[in-house]
């Protein structure tokens, strides 16, 4: 499995999970203690963010990580994959 389709599958929750909930991306980052800048490099699936940041903003979401089996990429993800 790709790592950068991980990445973005959890970024994309996370944005929808602060959506959800009604956040600006400054209130999260306020919330998390982190940059709004930040907090925009977690929801585009940044890999050079460390695993802390994207821990304290998953925590603000009152929110936890659960492994789950590993899926076949969709069509519009396959995009993600090839980009590099």
């Amino acid at each position: 499995m790709d790592a950068s389709l991980i990445t973005q599958r959890l970024a994309k929750q996370i944005r929808a999970k602060r959506l959800s909930k009604g956040y600006k991306q400054s209130d999260l980052a306020t919330l998390a203690g982190v940059t709004r800048q930040k907090l925009i490099e977690i929801e585009q699936g940044s890999m050079s963010v460390s695993m802390g940041a994207y821990t304290r903003v998953i925590g603000a979401l009152s929110s936890e990580m659960e492994l789950v089996a590993a899926r076949l990429p969709t069509l519009d993800e396959l995009p993600d994959i090839f980009k590099d």
